[in-house]
């Protein structure tokens, strides 16, 4: 019962009851990253309180010339919660319900992915899969911190393709019997969180049906796909580069660690693509130290296949962007002043996405020293407010329909690095579940 092919039930360490939740849980660690005052505030919300902060590397301080003594700090603070007995076990899957800030409520399943079935190189067809692109230079850091870790802290969210609800929804609708395992608001506006323990039936009924998912034949058909094409069970939404660190992480390990190590396996939340409250959201491009005229360098990177439409303010923008046709590639440019442009690409090959066409100007922009760096950014607001300050730009991206990931993933591999996000920044994943990845 405890294996299934590629996943496993998992073995969570819970934090302690009488602890105050709300200043346990913290956003996932790759949010906020051009915003470090969200980061000065959630610091002043937990105060000297027992808290996932102190367990995880924000990445908004990956730049710090301190970063081996904080990774050091965190390695430390694993080690005194665990002796302090802060942590307490609980064996098995655990239905997730997500508030988030609208009020939609988004569920998932806590289960151990096996890392040996996971592989994000192109041309994959391992049950596990990323759905975009894995800049590998963005693992090495990753790396420092997790090799000699005692927990993992997972917000990676991994999409199954379910669109009967056999897996997720039947738990759900039997939540009355489950046994409630924390239920606690978050922090600064992230909703709420509630966590559920499914008696050895139902797992046992999701576990099926979950196997079942995977099956080629059913894959294929789901999705008008060749006969033989390799299903594939899990596609990492969120996460993906924390997901390919404790990859990296294991890979270094398993010629001596034994196949029974706990570092072969890998927390995750699984969720359903065909819930009604995943919402698929882009993610922006934010240029900084910027010094080239973009509508210079647009023109000189497309060509004649451009074409620039100057907009009154960034609502005008956005209501303009979610008007084209597929077919055609757009971005909003956004520059201090309140400048706003409609960005239109035509002649785009068919296959690929908006993001490919900008990712791709943005590249050789940076190559060519037009802007010092990029940042991606989640949700318009913040965008907008962001690209407004001087030196700054922003290319706001089209929304991914979420219907069509699973099948241009499967047919074309993975979509182009941060090509959509699942749910705006305060949507993403707190950390509250903890899993020892050392014996």
């Amino acid at each position: 019962m405890r294996a299934a092919s590629s996943f496993r039930l998992p073995q969570l360490l819970l934090p302690r009851p009488d602890l105050a939740l709300p200043r346990w849980c913290v956003i996932a660690c790759d949010q906020y990253t051009s915003d470090p005052g969200y980061w000065q505030r959630v610091e002043h919300e937990v105060g000297d309180a027992p808290s996932a902060l102190q367990l995880i590397y924000p990445e908004v301080h990956l730049a710090s010339p301190d970063k081996s003594e904080r990774i050091a700090r965190v390695q430390a603070a694993m080690r005194r919660y665990g002796d302090q007995g802060l942590l307490r076990p609980h064996d098995g899957a655990v239905l997730v319900e997500r508030t988030l800030p609208d009020g939609r409520v988004r569920r998932g399943l806590m289960l151990e992915l096996d890392l040996e079935q996971y592989d994000y190189t192109p041309g994959s067809a391992s049950p596990i899969r990323p759905t975009e692109g894995t800049i590998v230079e963005r693992i090495a850091p990753r790396i420092e911190l997790r090799q000699d870790a005692e927990l993992e802290l997972p917000h990676i969210l991994v999409l199954i393709d379910d669109p009967a609800h056999t897996v997720i929804e039947p738990l759900a609708a039997q939540r009355e019997r489950l046994a409630p395992l924390y239920d606690t608001a978050l922090m600064l506006g992230g909703g709420r969180v509630a966590g559920f323990a499914p008696d050895t039936e139902l797992q046992a009924q999701a576990v099926n049906a979950l196997q079942a998912l995977g099956d080629g034949a059913a894959f294929a058909a789901r999705h008008g796909l060749p006969a033989g094409t390799p299903p594939m069970l899990f596609a990492v939404g969120d996460g993906n580069h924390s997901l390919a660190t404790a990859k990296a992480c294991w890979e270094r390990i398993k010629a001596t660690a034994g196949a029974d190590h706990p570092a072969r396996w890998a927390l995750v939340e699984v969720e359903n693509i065909h819930d009604p409250a995943m919402a698929f959201a882009p993610i922006h491009r934010l240029l900084l130290g910027v010094t080239a005229d973009l509508r210079t360098a647009l023109a000189a990177h497309f060509g004649s296949r451009l074409q620039i439409v100057d907009q009154p303010d960034a609502a005008t923008l956005r209501a303009a962007l979610a008007a084209l046709p597929r077919e055609v590639h757009a971005a909003g440019l956004l520059q201090p002043g309140g400048r706003h442009a409609l960005v239109l690409v035509h002649g785009a090959p068919a296959a690929q996405l908006d993001v490919a066409s900008f990712q791709g100007f943005v590249d050789a922009l940076l190559a060519q020293g037009g802007a010092r760096e990029v940042d991606y950014v989640h949700g318009d607001d913040a965008l907008a407010r962001l690209a407004g300050q001087e030196g700054h730009a922003g290319l706001h991206l089209a929304t991914l329909g979420k219907s069509e990931l699973i099948a241009r993933v499967a047919q074309h591999g993975p979509l182009p690095r941060k090509s959509f996000s699942m749910g705006e920044a305060d949507e993403k994943r707190f950390y509250l579940e903890a899993r020892r990845i050392r014996p």
